[in-house]
């Protein structure tokens, strides 16, 4: 008789091993594997390969789809190169089916399963002061998990074998089958786990291989509820990545039904599917998506056209000064560039604060204006930042273009290195949040209080900018520019005095005060380039009031 509740229990299981096995994995390698997809997908061929290791690594394809909706959003990561992290993604997930069907059904679950978990249970107690070997312990216990949970489900569907007679059960078509893959990993949020099932049921004879393939296919179409729930409400280029891989799934879904006697026939000079279905979906599963991967590698350029068509992106209008001032007139357009810098140094540190505080809200656009309410535009992203300073820097270099005094040239200088300045300290800013977002999640005290420590200096920083941008020629500005300069000299000291004594008194480990050193040596340097920015800024309104004099 089927046990239902033997089979819930074992699902449960093996998800929540999933589960525990991603995120000791994203813990003990998921800044290495963020770093990875940032760095190693320059190309697109590179970044199709950065897509398989990753989830190879991190066994879910959801999170590193994830991962790039994230990067995408942020102006990190082109659209085409996204498009191929998430198809190599696909091909990466398949090691999951191959760990299943070789070690699940070919040992003796119980004497694979059971040590795992009693020596990584004894390792969360035992090792419970190291955060790494706890993370160890953590996959060894969910690999352990993964594999009890499989021997349960396999346990309760084998009577449940023993009672069906396949030969009397009408034959529904692949398509139901194909339907029940989609539902299944649309409900369970993971391909893996439809895998899972999919397998257990093939090896205990409830379905036969095509019928299992036919689910595959389903699976495959089902795991892009996720990225697709991930993108609702995002900015066009989130939803551009997870369209496209609803185009890739559901495309290679339709290709594969089509051709479906050709595929069965490949996994047949592979495994002979009467002898080992189980091996055969295996496969089946990585053939399906090299075979994705082949049909729609080549067209990624023609599907960034369409969906950059049909999910235009509105770019915001972020100059106020330089749009309406001519360059031809020099001493006009300095000073309309200066004030724009000014309004670039606003947008960047409102743009950072957002990332690391969390704390959406609206702003003004107009640097100096704080009540009209017409005024309020949506935050920048990364990218609206980089084409402000290239507006910034293509009005510069059309200024110079005119014949200038040396008067004037000395005034535009200061300006154009502050807006190079206020854009290096954002970049650096930027790509330092990951950094610092793995420091607040460590159990160490000391590490989620410096974590907090950075949180508060750069708010401290966001308030100061917003009021200097608000009246920058008042007289008291170069003053507070000064004492702030001081405030931020002083918190880089007591930060650095702060590790000097943890270490001491073994609150943290070298290679940790080493990760909180550095952060904390960008993050200054960034606070600097930002106040020396504004001081030269100033200086360049207080020599023009000079020369005028």
């Amino acid at each position: 008789m089927f046990d239902g509740w033997k089979f819930l229990a074992g699902l449960g299981i093996f998800l929540f091993g999933m589960f525990m096995m991603e995120e000791s994995i994203k813990l003990l390698a998921g800044r290495s594997l963020k770093t990875m997809i940032r760095r190693f997908t320059g190309q697109r061929v590179k970044a199709l390969f950065t897509g398989i290791f990753s989830t190879a690594v991190l066994q879910s394809s959801s999170a590193v789809s994830l991962m790039v909706l994230a990067f995408v959003g942020a102006g990190l990561l082109p659209l085409g190169n996204a498009i191929a992290v998430i198809m190599g993604a696909k091909v990466g997930t398949t090691l999951t089916a191959w760990i299943v069907a070789v070690v699940g059904f070919s040992f003796k679950i119980d004497a694979l399963a059971l040590p795992m978990i009693g020596i990584g249970g004894f390792g969360l107690i035992a090792l419970g002061q190291s955060p790494r070997y706890v993370n160890v312990s953590k996959l060894c216990v969910a690999f352990g998990f993964l594999f009890l949970g499989l021997d349960y489900m396999k346990v309760s569907v084998e009577s449940l074998a023993s009672a069906i007679d396949l030969s009397a059960l009408p034959d529904l078509g692949l398509w139901v089958y194909v339907l029940a893959g989609i539902l299944m990993t649309a409900v369970m949020q993971s391909s893996s786990a439809t895998i899972a099932v999919i397998l257990t049921t093939i090896f205990t004879g409830i379905i036969d291989f095509n019928q299992g393939s036919a689910m595959v296919i389903g699976a495959n179409v089902g795991t892009t509820v996720t990225i697709l729930i991930g993108a609702i409400g995002g900015i066009p280029a989130k939803k551009q990545a997870a369209l496209s891989s609803l185009v890739f799934n559901l495309g290679t879904a339709l290709a594969v039904l089509v051709t479906l006697p050709a595929m069965t026939w490949m996994v047949g000079c592979l495994f002979d599917p009467a002898d080992n279905a189980v091996l055969g979906i295996a496969a089946f599963h990585t053939l399906f998506n090299l075979f994705g991967v082949m049909l729609f590698f080549p067209m990624i350029p023609a599907l960034v056209r369409q969906l950059k068509r049909l999910f235009p992106e509105r770019k915001n209008i972020l100059t106020r000064y330089i749009s309406n001032t001519s360059p031809d007139v020099p001493e006009a357009a300095i000073a309309a560039l200066r004030k724009e810098v000014f309004h670039q140094l606003f947008l960047s540190v409102q743009y950072i604060s957002n990332r690391y505080l969390a704390v959406p809200k609206p702003f003004m656009r107009l640097v100096g204006r704080s009540t009209d309410e017409s005024l309020q535009v949506r935050l920048p992203d990364y990218s609206d930042l980089e084409r402000l300073h290239a507006e910034i820097f293509t009005f510069y270099a059309h200024i110079q273009a005119h014949e200038i005094s040396r008067t004037e040239a000395l005034q535009l200088e200061p300006v154009i290195r502050s807006s190079r300045s206020i854009m290096n300290a954002t970049m650096n800013l930027n790509e330092l949040h990951g950094e610092i977002e793995d420091i607040g999640r460590e159990d160490n005290p000391f590490m989620v209080n410096a974590y907090q420590d950075f949180k508060i200096r750069l708010e401290r920083l966001q308030t100061f900018v917003e009021k200097i941008t608000r009246a920058p020629d008042d007289p008291g500005v170069p003053g507070e520019l000064e004492e702030f300069f001081k405030v931020v000299v002083e918190a880089d000291k007591q930060f650095i005095g702060a590790c000097s004594k943890a270490v001491a008194r073994s609150a943290i480990q070298e290679h940790e005060v080493t990760r909180l050193l550095m952060a904390n040596r960008f993050f200054t340097q960034s606070n600097r380039m930002v106040i020396l920015s504004m001081q030269a800024l100033i200086a360049v309104e207080q020599s023009t009031l000079g020369s005028r004099d």
